[in-house]
């Protein structure tokens, strides 16, 4: 059994990690060859040479850093290189949170542009899910969010996002006045040329 293999594999799977029978059946191997991996990978991890732990949580086991190194990584977890959604993200995801189901083809319209990086990025962000198909040719994928967007943004249900019709009207005006100072800017610089 290869250490390397597990370790990816763990990697991958994140904060969830993972049960002895999810990695044998990935590994296509026994869950004692399994464990045994995991045990030498644990040792590996207690070398000092390693900023990594592997921790046995229930039934699962998962990736960690060591307590050591706490303090550099609260201070990349406050610094702008933490993982923060793009401003395309961010539209794509209020695109979905306010008008789910909605198919990838609806949120372009609305968006104007292409989506489907900003919608991969979310779903592999376990923030936006597959809830089902249209029954039309092709048979697009309807999208909509999850629990951990509920979590992650503090809501108890749906019902709880800012009404949308007050975000619009704040956002037209503010579009309306930055369009009319552009237009009189424009609009002037022309006359004075003439």
């Amino acid at each position: 059994m290869d250490e390397a293999t597990i370790e990816a594999l763990l990697f991958v799977a994140g904060d969830e990690g993972l049960s002895l029978e999810e990695a044998a059946s990935l590994l296509e191997s026994t869950t004692q060859e399994v464990y045994a991996a995991l045990m030498k990978l644990q040792q590996k991890y207690k070398s000092k040479d390693s900023g990594l732990t592997l921790l046995e949580v229930g039934n699962r086991f998962e990736l960690a850093t060591k307590k050591d190194y706490s303090a550099v990584i609260k201070k990349y977890a406050a610094s702008p290189y933490a993982t923060n959604l793009s401003q395309a993200a961010l539209e794509t995801l209020a695109i979905v949170a306010y008008k789910q189901p909605i198919t990838r083809m609806e949120i372009d319209e609305i968006r104007g542009v292409q989506s489907s990086g900003s919608l991969q990025k979310l779903v592999l962000r376990g923030l936006v899910q597959e809830k089902g198909r249209v029954e039309t040719p092709g048979r697009p994928i309807l999208y909509g969010t999850t629990e951990y967007f509920m979590d992650y943004f503090g809501l108890k249900e749906l019902g709880d996002l800012p009404d949308i019709s007050e975000l619009g009207v704040e956002n037209e005006e503010k579009e309306t006045d930055l369009f009319f100072e552009r237009f009189s800017e424009q609009f002037n610089e022309a006359g004075s040329q003439l």
